[in-house]
């Protein structure tokens, strides 16, 4: 699975875990030049607590638009270590 804004692949990897549709990729198949730290957290009641990053591919950036959870709870052990995109990122074969 690729992961791609802006014309550049973000992330790449064989390896991603699905949940609620969305692909979860190990952290070290994403590219982190391209993130930037987001204060931004959400709750979720069966994931916990999200970080947030932003994208920035040549000078262009997408606020918020990769997230992960760094002490995901039991039922979500599954998806530690790892990083998925939203807000206009695609996510292809």
């Amino acid at each position: 699975m690729k992961a791609i804004w802006n014309g550049r692949v973000i992330a790449e990897s064989n390896d991603t875990v699905v949940v609620e549709g969305n692909h979860y990729f190990p952290a070290e198949s994403v590219k982190r030049e391209f993130l930037r730290e987001s204060s931004t957290h959400t709750t979720c009641p069966w994931k916990g607590v999200a970080s947030y990053y932003s994208l920035e591919v040549d000078g262009q950036v997408n606020k918020d638009a990769a997230w992960y959870y760094p002490e995901p709870k039991e039922a979500a052990k599954q998806i530690r270590g790892r990083i998925a995109f939203w807000k206009g990122v695609r996510v292809e074969p």
